[in-house]
């Protein structure tokens, strides 16, 4: 339930973080809010929120830095970027971090509480199944609930978002998925097709060093994974 999410705020621009608190508190959330990046690093720590709300142009350490500082933690709070910019790199970068979602000012508040609520539904654990279900592609073993990858007996160390794109490609083995379909699938929006692209040659270099390549792509069209 919303009463039991914590949504941290970080913004430089007090009138941002006062409507975007408002809003959320208005809406059942719990909020947090930092002026800063210093400032969202100890929030993080100390209040451990199920979101970040975070702003990208901050004068002190911005929101990629907090990003990659929060993953190299360990730490996989799911994170919105807010930002003024809205280039095709710079959401490949936010994303390829380990961002969740990529907001640009000036939003629809109404729109961003939506978005929360999507990130959240989307990054939320699933149910244990009663019987651990393994999807296998010759060699390569998928455990979704146990978070688990193994390849020729080797275990995989994967983020969340590679390990959510290797379960939709093992899911339809063979098929040829496309960009949108993916980002649909694993990002739940309709974003930046690169984003894709970069998070396939992740999970290449992790997985192609152990046997052949089990991923492949249809020129023009998407990628399939098959033996």
């Amino acid at each position: 339930m919303n009463e039991e999410q914590r949504v941290l705020v970080v913004d430089d621009e007090a009138n941002i973080r006062d409507l975007i608190e408002t809003a959320l508190t208005f809406h059942g959330f719990a909020v947090e809010t930092a002026r800063d990046g210093e400032g969202a690093l100890r929030a993080a720590k100390a209040t451990r929120p199920d979101l970040v709300l975070l702003d990208v142009m901050m004068p002190d350490l911005d929101g990629f830095e907090v990003t990659r500082r929060l993953r190299a933690s360990g730490d996989q709070v799911p994170i919105i970027f807010l930002t003024a910019r809205d280039t095709p790199s710079d959401t490949v970068t936010g994303l390829t971090l380990g961002g969740d979602d990529y907001v640009t000012k000036p939003f629809s508040i109404d729109a961003l509480v939506a978005r929360v609520r999507a990130v959240l539904r989307r990054t939320a654990p699933a149910a244990a199944p009663e019987r651990d279900e393994v999807l296998r592609v010759a060699d390569l073993e998928l455990s979704e609930s146990r978070w688990t990858v193994r390849r020729a007996g080797t275990d995989i160390d994967l983020s969340p978002t590679e390990f959510r794109l290797l379960a939709c490609l093992m899911r339809n083995e063979g098929r040829v998925l496309t960009r949108a379909q993916l980002l649909e699938s694993v990002w739940g929006w309709d974003g930046n097709p690169q984003v894709v692209e970069t998070y396939i040659s992740y999970l290449r270099r992790k997985l192609d060093p152990l046997g052949p390549p089990l991923i492949h792509t249809r020129r023009g069209v998407g990628y399939t994974l098959r033996a």
